[in-house]
């Protein structure tokens, strides 16, 4: 385990996609054709793909994002559509494969990354049109409400006891963030990666039952898709793995349980490749001004998540960089 700990800042701390050109979401408004992609009007046909289940992270970034365009009237209709399936990596040749259609965008993370290289994909994040970095994340160590295991102390203790029976569950593929955080916190109390009972599901929205049917010793995965749910009481986060403390969320880091780890996980928006200029530019454009709005502001505060919001080509260097790390964290851990 000690790879796990040694390789916990390459995997994580850099943080860790439309039919012909110039006639898609971005080449027409309200007003017009645009042709400068610096449209004055709202956008209109703009489709948003979640390359996984309703209910997990990606959609209810998506969903949120998709209100606040529609709320600020930066996006006419914008729709929510979701593609499930291998870890994301479905959704992500579906946007690879559609080059050039200024309609369509995805939302992802760092679970793609990974889960582009464990399911063996031809087609990775790097061949996409990169938008915009939207949002950081720490994860949750969570219970149903109905668990033996009132604090991290009494997981951990279990746990160490025989970490094949406690069964850890997570919203991602093996390689994806709800992977890489148990599998780090392992590591960090002294227990075998290889002995962990990792249950991966397709999603928060596929997780979220299991978590509450007590079916799991615990879940790892991000606090802000399963916010209703603690925030009712039936589910209980143990622990946040930030550098601070979950806003909302009565649970104290990892750090202060004296757990040597900080974990983050992070989200944004791609196009397809080849897409226009002009498409490209109206789509940053309008996702600039969504994250400039105090609606946006407020569905950050609500959910618990970081304000991380960069574009074009500094989101393309961070995506290339965030492939590099992962692709080498995975080909040691013998995923890749």
């Amino acid at each position: 385990m000690r790879g796990f700990s040694a390789l916990r800042v390459a995997a994580v701390a850099a943080g860790i996609a439309l039919m012909a050109t110039g006639c898609g979401a971005t080449g027409k408004t309200e007003g017009g054709p645009s042709t400068t992609g610096a449209s004055s009007g709202p956008l209109t046909g703009l489709r948003i793909m979640v390359p996984n289940t309703a209910g997990g992270g990606y959609d209810t970034t998506a969903r949120a994002a998709a209100k606040v365009l529609e709320d600020e009237k930066l996006a006419t209709n914008p729709e929510v559509f979701n593609l499930a399936g291998a870890g994301g990596t479905v959704g992500l040749a579906r946007v690879v494969n559609e080059k050039g259609n200024g309609d369509l965008t995805m939302l992802m993370g760092l679970g793609v990354v990974g889960a582009s290289y464990t399911n063996k994909s031809e087609s990775k994040l790097t061949e996409t049109t990169p938008l915009a970095k939207l949002i950081e994340e720490p994860g949750a160590i969570m219970v149903s409400k109905d668990s033996p295991y009132k604090t991290i102390d009494d997981l951990v203790a279990a746990w160490k006891a025989d970490p094949s029976k406690v069964s850890v569950g997570g919203g991602s593929s093996p390689g994806g963030p709800d992977h890489l955080l148990p599998m780090q916190l392992a590591g960090a109390v002294g227990i075998d990666a290889t002995k962990v009972n990792f249950v991966s599901y397709d999603g928060g929205g596929d997780l979220l039952p299991a978590i509450l049917g007590n079916k799991l010793g615990f879940a790892a995965s991000g606090a802000g898709e399963f916010i209703q749910q603690i925030k009712s009481g039936s589910i209980r986060v143990l622990a946040t793995s930030g550098e601070n403390r979950l806003e909302g969320v009565d649970a104290p880091t990892l750090k202060e349980s004296n757990i040597d780890l900080v974990f983050t996980n992070w989200r944004g928006i791609v196009a397809p490749p080849g897409i226009s200029d002009a498409d490209r530019d109206a789509l940053i454009a309008t996702l600039t001004k969504m994250h400039e709005s105090a609606s946006w502001k407020e569905t950050l505060k609500a959910r618990g998540w970081t304000d991380a919001f960069a574009t074009g080509d500094e989101f393309k260097s961070f995506l290339t960089d965030q492939d590099k790390r992962v692709a080498d964290v995975l080909t040691k851990l013998g995923l890749a």
